[in-house]
């Protein structure tokens, strides 16, 4: 068994530097045609025992990834080590945490155990956040924030929950959920019958940045600087849009009552404040 939890620079710092040793002897004889070994270089941050203290095998709190897998499966435990934290930090094990990777698996089979009927293309209700997700999974990929790549498709399958998924719907999360837990999307995507290949051997779905952005904001509304109530708007609406619709807002309608309007302010898409003075 390796030891996973000696990762880090602690146990690659000694690899890195012979390697760049015979790299710089192969380059001075002319057999290698860089004078550095890499383009990029990652290291993944420790893990630690559930307390934080590093794990040992002495202090006995050593987690064996073998368990791991006995009791929650390769996905949870491959899904965990990605969402447990940022690539290069060191972070505590949690066993709480682990079991909610495994339900967060266990949402996604009870919403594809069984074949989903109709046409591929994305549901209206879930095409915002479909578009979203592609998004932000493919570029937290390429930057190695695992873990909040994760987190998005935790949001999406919230999102599925309250409306149910198309067949294209589920097509785009199981090909994005197939780098992360392939054993539950392979299984998934035969049973929805996708066709064309492995899960795996798909094409990364495409997303309209159009789709993206937010159409409509919820704005706080103030009256002299305390919180009264929330308005929705269209993005990026003028001012006179977002007064008109905070003044017209029950809530804020009745601190208005006998009082005239001294100064407004409007913080584009976040809040507007209406300050408010006795009228004469």
């Amino acid at each position: 068994q390796v030891d996973w939890y000696n990762g880090g620079m602690e146990h690659t710092t000694l690899h890195l530097l012979y390697s760049r040793f015979w790299h710089k002897f192969l380059y001075d004889i002319g057999v290698v045609p860089t004078s550095e070994p890499y383009q990029k270089r990652t290291s993944h941050g420790m893990i630690l025992g559930e307390g934080g203290e590093k794990m040992s095998k002495s202090r006995g709190n050593v987690i064996n990834p073998n368990d791991v897998v006995a009791q929650y499966g390769a996905d949870t435990l491959r899904l965990y080590i990605m969402f447990i934290g940022d690539f290069e930090k060191a972070v505590p094990w949690s066993d709480t945490a682990v079991k909610g990777c495994k339900r967060f698996l266990d949402r996604i089979w009870n919403l594809a155990s069984e074949r989903i009927e109709g046409g591929e293309g994305y549901s209206e209700a879930n095409e915002r956040e479909v578009n979203r997700t592609i998004k932000k999974v493919g570029e937290d990929i390429e930057s190695m924030k695992f873990n909040t790549a994760i987190a998005s498709m935790m949001t999406l399958v919230n999102q599925f929950y309250s409306n149910a998924p198309s067949r294209g719907d589920m097509r785009a999360l199981l090909t994005l959920l197939s780098p992360f837990a392939p054993h539950i999307a392979e299984e998934l995507w035969e049973i929805q019958g996708f066709g064309g290949g492995l899960a795996c051997q798909q094409k990364w779905p495409e997303y309209d940045p159009a789709k993206t952005v937010d159409t409509e904001v919820e704005m706080a509304v103030q009256v002299n600087g305390k919180l009264r109530s929330a308005v929705t708007v269209p993005t990026d609406s003028d001012e006179k849009t977002v007064l008109d619709a905070a003044m017209a807002d029950e809530k804020v309608a009745k601190f208005m009552e006998g009082m005239e309007i001294v100064k407004t302010i409007v913080v584009k898409n976040k809040l507007v404040n209406i300050i408010l003075k006795p009228a004469k």
